[in-house]
């Protein structure tokens, strides 16, 4: 936790050190005015001294106006690193995620991810500003307190011997119980945001099959283990803050009993004894800021942890540095296999295939024959475990990832689009596209049409406003909008993973022949479980099990391939 906190507090040097000169500035003050009073007491109340009375008060009021500037400054300072810190450790954690393949995502899961760069970067920061506000203070109001208080009374120091010790143990016993329950509840808050995001995501499934209760109940479940997590820290609390207040009340009582006797014994002056009473108040209260940061420690610890598995885990898709300049689209896999780690079987075996551009492929095959996986191996969603895929004759690991997504626009099997407009959606990978430019790809889309007329409360057209997941629209205006963005990019090779599977047989009819008739020099690769959404294409490639079983043209297959021949016999009732 320490290194990851000095690694990003590094740029913030200079305000740290402010935060300790006005820490210590503080602490001179708190530390001066109980002998300002004691003297107020016993040079001005005690012999009737009027004009030292004021001129001392004075004084005091002067002390205390600059432990109030100095006190807000050092909390200003501390507030604004630590958020920083904050903002830079999401940013940080943020950049390494986007990073991340395919199979690291999902390794860690959307919803640990979501956590970590929220709440236990939060956890951090909470222990940074504590520490800020605290730490620097407590070490120097403690030992300042003990030179006072001797200062002042002797006599009366076995009393702080025998507070700080008990304040001390008390804590480290709290700690020590809350140390398990912190971990539990990181690992719970993981476990409500999973099946909340779940929950929402498979709403219309979960509808579907009426089973809210049972999903109430699997809530519930997790809800109920996070609550009662975070009770059984409260009860600690509940216990610890009384307990610590009773040590505090008789030090101070024992403070006036031991102190009176002095007092009445002519071995120490009222204003000495109010003084040593306020140092050793002062005293327990920096032994007890500082244990009480300890106790948040543990926790932050178990969140440093988890943000360091995240910012540990190197991508696996080292990037490259060649440009997309002069890029045509030539397409190539050479003996491409793909495995997950830890697979008994691979996913693709022994791929090869060529695609040039201006040529249409088509990927047919059953549900789990690899279709999906085929493409993501080229704009390196993931990466080959044999082989190459080459663009251009070039490796596709030697392209910055910049210039694959200038070379490969894909549309996945689950069109998504992003909260905004329809144009902030069309222009994500075509920031500078014109108006023109996104409504002759709306055109190809066959989406135009739709978009025209549309209208909402933010805007109508291309103002018009989407709703995070494209949930305000039906799936094949969103499948649509999302082949618009694509061609709005305007790349060399276009990937259609199933992408047509929410569109009629008409439109779908129309947007393959507007896309043959504007797509002339680009090379397509087109996924696809209808027959008919292939059939016209230069090539076809049949998978099964991760291989390619059969390739041809429609009508060579058709005579040809026994596989093919099922496919287009399940879906239209004749060879």
């Amino acid at each position: 936790m320490l290194k990851l906190l000095a690694r990003f507090a590094r740029p913030y040097g200079g305000q740290l050190l402010a935060v300790i000169a006005l820490q210590a500035l503080t602490v001179g003050a708190i530390l001066f005015l109980p002998a300002l009073n004691a003297k107020i007491i016993d040079d001005g109340v005690a012999t009737g001294d009027t004009a030292t009375i004021w001129r001392l008060g004075g004084i005091m009021l002067a002390v205390a106006l600059v432990q109030l500037a100095a006190s807000v400054s050092s909390v200003w300072f501390s507030a604004r690193v630590a958020m920083s810190i904050g903002r830079d450790l999401r940013a940080a954690i943020f950049r390494r995620v986007s990073g991340f393949s395919t199979h690291q995502m999902s390794q860690f899961g959307p919803a640990t991810l979501i956590t970590r760069a929220t709440n236990d970067v939060q956890q951090l920061q909470m222990v940074m500003l504590m520490a800020m506000s605290m730490l620097v203070l407590a070490p120097i109001m403690a030992v300042g307190g003990v030179v006072m208080a001797l200062r002042e009374d002797a006599g009366l120091s076995w009393l702080v011997w025998v507070a700080v010790p008990i304040i001390v143990a008390i804590m480290v016993f709290a700690g020590l119980k809350m140390v398990p329950l912190f971990r539990q509840m990181q690992e719970a808050i993981d476990d409500v945001n999973h099946i909340l995001r779940e929950q929402i995501t498979g709403m219309r499934v979960v509808r579907a099959f009426v089973r809210e209760d049972y999903e109430a109940q699997r809530f519930t479940k997790a809800n109920q283990h996070l609550t009662d997590l975070a009770i059984g820290v409260g009860k600690i609390f509940v216990v610890l803050f009384p307990v610590i207040s009773l040590v505090l009340h008789g030090a101070t009582a024992a403070v006036l009993w031991f102190g009176g006797l002095r007092v009445a014994d002519g071995l120490v002056e009222v204003g000495s004894l109010t003084a040593f009473m306020q140092y050793l108040l002062q005293i327990l209260m920096a032994v007890m800021m500082a244990t009480m940061i300890f106790l948040m420690v543990p926790r932050a610890m178990v969140a440093a942890k988890r943000i360091n598995e995240v910012l540990a885990t190197e991508p696996e898709l080292a990037e490259g540095s060649r440009d997309a300049a002069n890029t045509q689209g030539y397409l190539e896999f050479r003996n491409v296999s793909f495995s997950y780690p830890g697979a008994d079987e691979p996913v693709l075996t022994d791929i090869s295939f060529s695609a040039a551009p201006g040529q249409t492929i088509g990927i047919i095959g059953s549900t789990g024959s690899g279709k999906t996986t085929l493409l993501n191996l080229i704009p390196r969603l993931t990466d080959t475990s044999a082989g190459e895929v080459l663009i251009d004759g070039v490796p596709v690991h030697q392209y910055s990832r910049e210039a694959l997504s200038q070379i490969v626009s894909m549309v996945p099997q689950k069109a998504y689009l992003f909260s905004g407009t329809v144009a902030s959606n069309l222009r994500f990978g075509a920031p500078e596209a014109t108006d023109d430019a996104v409504w002759r790809a709306l055109e190809t889309a066959q989406a135009k049409d739709f978009v025209a007329v549309r209208e909402t409360a933010k805007g109508s057209g291309l103002a018009s406003s989407i709703a995070q997941g494209g949930s305000d629209v039906s799936g094949g205006q969103r499948q649509r909008l999302a082949i618009a963005r694509a061609l709005t990019a305007g790349p060399s090779i276009y990937l259609f993973d199933d992408s047509f599977s929410a569109l009629d047989a008409t439109t779908d009819a129309a947007l393959r022949a507007a896309l043959a008739r504007h797509l002339l020099d680009a090379t397509m690769l087109i996924v696809a479980q209808r027959v008919a959404t292939i059939k016209d294409a230069d090539h076809i490639l049949v998978l099964e099990h991760g291989r390619i079983v059969d390739a041809g043209t429609h009508d060579q297959l058709l005579a040809t391939s026994s596989v093919y021949q099922q496919i287009v016999q399940s879906q239209v009732g004749h060879g």
